[in-house]
């Protein structure tokens, strides 16, 4: 399986671009994520996204945003002038969610059919402040043996059932 998750900040504006034989768009920018050690240089990956998601990038992304990327890791051979050839990375994203200044949180989705959508997602309360709302309530205190079988905190799912398919 080739799954990967990376929080990254955008240091170029996504670039929208079509494929020459069906006119799927296409966007391509560059993100920047910290090394993992004090002292280790940050690294830049390409990023990728096909179809609806391709515009969304393009629409509401701009340099200088915090990101959470989902998406399929992908080397890229390159043959150089020099007579050499290159492998880069490229992320191919599946998903893409903005981390806004005020900790809120946006997610765009790449769905079958070509089809994005957009939704806020709501912060989800930590198990402390969840206990503290739920004793305020005229809900009765629960029993041991309740409290055993139920989480006190279960986070939202917001994963649809269905991806994009990339054409390679």
């Amino acid at each position: 399986m080739n799954n990967c998750v990376l929080m990254a900040e955008i240091v170029q504006d996504p670039q929208l671009r079509y494929t020459p034989d069906s006119q799927l768009p296409i966007a391509e920018m560059m993100v920047e994520f910290p090394g993992l050690r004090e002292g280790e240089p940050s690294s830049r990956l390409k990023v990728v996204g096909w179809g609806n998601l391709a515009q969304e990038i393009q629409e509401h992304y701009h340099q200088g945003d915090r990101v959470i990327i989902e998406g399929r890791l992908g080397m890229n051979r390159i043959d150089r002038p020099e007579g050499f050839k290159e492998t880069r990375p490229e992320l191919t994203a599946q998903k893409i969610h903005l981390l806004g200044t005020d900790a809120t949180l946006t997610t765009n989705v790449a769905l079958p059919n070509n089809t994005a959508t957009t939704t806020p997602a709501t912060p989800a309360m930590p198990p402390s402040q969840s206990a503290k709302s739920t004793a305020k309530s005229s809900m009765p205190p629960r029993t041991a043996s309740e409290s055993a079988k139920t989480p006190a905190y279960s986070a939202p799912s917001s994963e649809p059932g269905e991806y994009d398919e990339i054409p390679f």
